[in-house]
């Protein structure tokens, strides 16, 4: 039976977040459109931590450029949805491609220093180049017109046909995460978060790995960026702060580091629970962060690694039969 959990939870899941797009009240879509753009962040985010061990602190700014490259195109080109988030992505890859060719060379507290330096870089740029960027207001009125495909248009503009665009890209996030952690790729990078002296030895180059997925990561995060300009049709400076590039660390740690589902765990319980708490208090900082470090310290290796921790336990009989006790 433990065999068919996963996919029995991958299949309850996906039927959950489709009957939530078609049943689910305006607030539950927009909240559960969150959850999964977080985790679209956290997802590319959990395979430069998580896979490679590389900590960065600057994470906001390629989701920041994927909220301006959307923008600015949708203001300035061409106002097709899937047109512009392709030129949000292609913006934020260009951006890890720049940051990354300089901040991999370097690992640990250099490399997080390096990226946290840069994030503040590209904070300030948008900051300062009002003519371009809007300035401190950001750019507003990003309306979410309808998909046109020749034959036929899908509407947008209502939050609950937006909800499965946003859907689409999560699954299809879902899916090339999963297929990037089992090809030799994922392998490399595992191996280099565990023994980078081996790999190095074994004649792989560090740095062209390291880049690679910190421009794969970047990639995701500018995906998020886009899909978030859409739905709020907006964005600021502030999606480049180093604070903003906190959210994905903090939910790879509590979903779990190096678990392929931590990431939508730790997504669900960070905005669900920021939202109940900004509800019933003014000081939701304090109480928001002594319930992240109870599930962070309480969890061993997060929430995914809790609930696969229980699943895996065995039975004492089970554990006697094995080793050969009556």
């Amino acid at each position: 039976m433990r065999r068919y959990a996963i996919p029995l939870l991958a299949f309850l899941i996906l039927a959950a977040l489709i009957l939530t797009g078609i049943f689910g009240s305006r607030f539950v879509v927009y909240i559960a459109m969150r959850v999964m753009i977080l985790g679209i962040f956290a997802l590319g985010y959990n395979l430069l931590l998580g896979r490679t061990g590389l900590l960065s602190f600057g994470h906001a700014a390629f989701y920041a450029g994927g909220a301006y490259g959307a923008a600015l195109f949708f203001l300035h080109v061409q106002k097709h949805p899937l047109l512009c988030i392709t030129a949000g992505v292609a913006l934020a890859l260009v951006l890890a491609v720049i940051i990354g060719f300089f901040c991999v060379r370097h690992t640990e507290i250099y490399f997080a220093m390096l990226t946290l330096a840069f994030g503040m870089m590209v904070f300030s740029l948008l900051w300062n180049l009002r003519d371009i960027t809007g300035g401190d207001d950001g750019l507003v009125g990003i309306a979410r017109e309808p998909i046109s495909l020749g034959f036929a248009s899908i509407p947008l503009v209502k939050p609950g046909q937006y909800y499965f665009l946003v859907l689409v890209f999560f699954l299809l996030s879902l899916g090339l995460v999963y297929v990037i952690r089992q090809s030799p790729l994922g392998l490399i990078l595992a191996g280099i978060r565990e023994n980078d002296k081996r790999i190095e030895f074994a004649g792989i180059s560090l740095k062209n790995y390291r880049l690679a997925a910190f421009v794969i990561s970047g990639g995701f995060a500018g995906l998020a960026g886009a899909l978030g300009t859409l739905l709020n049709s907006n964005t600021t400076p502030f999606s480049a702060h180093w604070t903003h590039s906190a959210e994905p660390v903090l939910v790879s740690l509590i979903g779990g580091l190096q678990t392929f589902t931590g990431p939508l765990f730790g997504s669900l319980v960070f905005v669900v629970l920021r939202e109940i708490i900004e509800r019933y208090t003014q000081n939701w900082m304090l109480w928001f962060g002594i319930i992240l470090l109870v599930i962070i310290m309480g969890f061993r290796g997060g929430i995914a690694g809790a609930i696969s921790e229980l699943l895996g336990r065995k039975t004492p009989s089970a554990v006697g039969k094995e080793g050969g006790r009556p």
